[in-house]
């Protein structure tokens, strides 16, 4: 798999029934380059495979009056290793601003959590020719003040292509990753991994998965489907 990191976010999907066929299919995984991230409820059926458990969100404190919150000390501690930060669903959504994106980070990697943290610019956005300004504002104010770097990995996801099967051309998203690559070495003088999510599927994979610059990959709708996500896990393998 050339250490190409493969999440799996199922997002706020699969009911209880479900999970039994879904991790019978996943129980060959032997790879520690694959992470899923499943709903907070089921995280503890996926904790005994081979393969690693994230979540899906964390919360900015950690600990104390904050109801319906889990935080990166509670997670650590049944044994995830990997958080999903920043995704634009809850940026857009839930009205997450880059301050607490921030919180969030820090929290999550004072309790030893990898984060995945996820940055993208909507249509509008990419249309006015603002995409390299707002990728900058998201790494800048999402990562300040963060010394160690070392246990980050930023997600490319633009908004526009998360689940509408419209993806960047390969220049494009080339050029992206390059650009991510080298803002990051400018501001904080160290190299970071960076994957790529939206819009990949089975068919799509085969697109990117050659793409050199790429560390990885960001799986959402077709992670739902287990026969789907170990597909596309074999064509990157």
């Amino acid at each position: 798999m050339e250490n190409k990191l493969i999440v799996g976010n199922i997002k706020m999907n699969m009911k209880f029934g479900e999970l039994a066929n879904y991790l019978n299919h996943l129980k060959n995984i032997k790879s520690k380059n694959v992470v899923i991230c499943p709903s907070f409820l089921y995280i503890p059926y996926f904790l005994n495979y081979d393969f690693n458990v994230g979540s899906q969100n964390v919360c900015a404190y950690e600990d104390g009056g904050y109801t319906g919150e889990v935080s990166a000390r509670q997670l650590a501690s049944i044994g995830v290793k990997y958080t999903i930060v920043g995704h634009s669903e809850r940026r857009i959504k839930l009205n997450e601003s880059n301050l607490e994106i921030n919180k969030k980070v820090k929290t999550a990697l004072d309790s030893k959590l990898k984060v995945i943290l996820c940055i993208g610019e909507t249509l509008e956005e990419s249309k006015l020719l603002r995409k390299e300004i707002v990728l900058k504002r998201q790494i800048r104010d999402s990562l300040f003040d963060i010394k160690d770097l070392s246990n980050v990995v930023i997600a490319y996801e633009p908004v526009w292509s998360i689940g509408t099967n419209k993806m960047p051309d390969k220049k494009d998203l080339i050029y992206t990753i390059e650009y991510i690559k080298q803002l990051v070495k400018d501001l904080y003088k160290t190299n970071i991994k960076v994957i790529y999510g939206g819009s990949i599927n089975e068919k799509s994979i085969e697109s990117i998965k050659d793409i050199k610059e790429l560390d990885g990959y960001l799986i959402g709708s077709a992670s739902i489907d287990p026969i789907k996500f170990i597909e596309i896990i074999e064509k990157i393998s």
